[in-house]
């Protein structure tokens, strides 16, 4: 504290006192980003590598701009408003429609908590533990964490959980892969014209930016109390938290191209290419690659529930908050808990129709990206909501194109996903 004084007066912070702050800063935006690439994202990413070796790998830049601006302006208005995206659709909209949005926003997040249990169920089956097992141990995990824990403990295990994405580089490495042109596939785009390579390019930019994101992202801002003067340094946590993402997102797609597309096997999950990886990169490799799909599977079935339970609350002015107590906060709480244990029991259940649960998300999520994108993109242009915070004119513009990019990519997956 002394030091940041001293280096206060001194008209300018020093680089370690600058490194004390950022870390005080991180997580909000490592966190979501990360999040980003939960068993959904991952089994598409592995699909992607699978089917069209390195040939999709000029969509990450995209997505790297795309969610950076998204996940930018979603912290901004947490800083400047110190509301949550939910409670400020409330305060300009009305009620009605901001029910309506919530209602659309549970069903898809129940579908992606599905979809994030069965990559736990999965990742683990593959190594001779039953879902019966894996299941109720990894909910019961999520829901401690949340109830007993308080933000900063809760916050400390999720970068942690961040970090162990690590699995996935490691296993990019094993594969042996032609560093060259994937390079070269990054920035020279090779796009296909058929409907197959269509889908999957609009599956791999829409599994970066969903709708719990927005939500998580601003609440996760207004729940860790961050300022306007730890506004720059949020910005660094996104950027990092974006690159960390396109990363290991690369080395997913690497992996499945330089081992299972050169030798024709087609997988439909990340637990098929983590299985598949064996005989061809080694068993350590689908080791990484199955502990990599158990992480983000736990991950996500913490976050996406607990991203539900800010946005409902948010939306109706109940008290919400990991430091609150079942008594302080009895409907954040709730929906938390039940969100998780829907999604066990879907899984749990013998006939449950999981491919339908997880087209379904991506039908919900793309009905309802649109909406949140339009009304952030105006709540963020509202001078009486955010006074000089507004988006510059070149930033607006930038802002505009890429909604205008995912309202589009959203229909066409709806479309495609109802027909298919």
């Amino acid at each position: 504290m002394v030091e940041q004084v001293v280096a206060k007066k001194n008209g300018q912070l020093n680089f370690k006192t600058k490194i004390a702050l950022f870390l005080a800063v991180m997580g909000p935006g490592i966190i979501t980003a990360s999040v980003d690439n939960d068993a959904n994202g991952i089994a598409t990413y592995s699909v992607a590598g699978a089917h069209y070796g390195y040939g999709l790998l000029w969509l990450l830049p995209v997505i790297a701009i795309c969610l950076y601006m998204v996940q930018e302006m979603c912290a901004r208005m947490g800083i400047v408003t110190g509301k949550g995206l939910a409670s400020l659709i409330r305060a300009a909209y009305g009620l009605r429609i901001t029910f309506f949005a919530m209602i659309v926003l549970i069903i898809a997040n129940l579908a992606n908590t599905v979809g994030d249990f069965a990559g736990v169920a999965a990742s683990l089956e593959i190594f001779g533990i039953s879902r019966y097992i894996s299941v109720p141990l990894s909910g019961f995990f999520a829901w401690y964490l949340i109830l007993k824990g308080t933000y900063k403990t809760v916050e400390k295990i999720f970068l942690f959980a961040c970090f162990l994405y690590i699995t996935y580089i490691i296993s990019g490495f094993m594969a042996k892969p032609n560093w060259g042109l994937a390079l070269q596939n990054v920035v020279i785009p090779k796009p296909q014209l058929n409907k197959d390579y269509v889908f999957l390019a609009i599956a791999v930019i829409g599994t970066t930016i969903a709708p719990w994101m927005q939500f998580y992202q601003q609440s996760a801002v207004v729940d860790k109390k961050l300022k306007i003067k730890d506004y720059f340094y949020e910005k660094i946590d996104i950027i990092f938290g974006t690159a960390v993402t396109d990363i290991v997102a690369f080395f997913i797609i690497v992996a499945c191209a330089s081992t299972l597309f050169i030798h024709n096997i087609r997988v439909e999950t990340a637990a098929d290419a983590a299985v598949a990886l064996a005989p061809l990169a080694g068993k350590y490799a689908s080791i990484m690659f199955a502990l990599g799909l158990l992480n983000a599977g736990i991950f996500s079935v913490c976050i996406i529930p607990l991203s539900t339970a800010y946005a409902v609350c948010e939306a109706f002015g109940w008290e919400q908050g990991v430091d609150r107590t079942y008594k302080q906060a009895p409907e954040f709480i709730s929906i938390y808990t039940g969100m998780i244990f829907v999604g066990g029991i879907l899984i749990l259940w013998p006939k449950a129709p999981l491919i339908t649960i997880m087209i379904l998300s991506q039908a919900v999520n793309g009905l309802l990206l649109p909406v949140i994108m339009i009304f952030m993109m105006l709540l963020i242009n509202n001078r009486r909501i955010m006074g000089k915070y507004v988006n510059s004119k070149l930033y607006n513009w930038i802002a505009w194109i890429i909604t205008g990019m995912l309202v589009l990519l959203s229909v066409i997956l709806v479309v495609v996903s109802f027909i298919g």
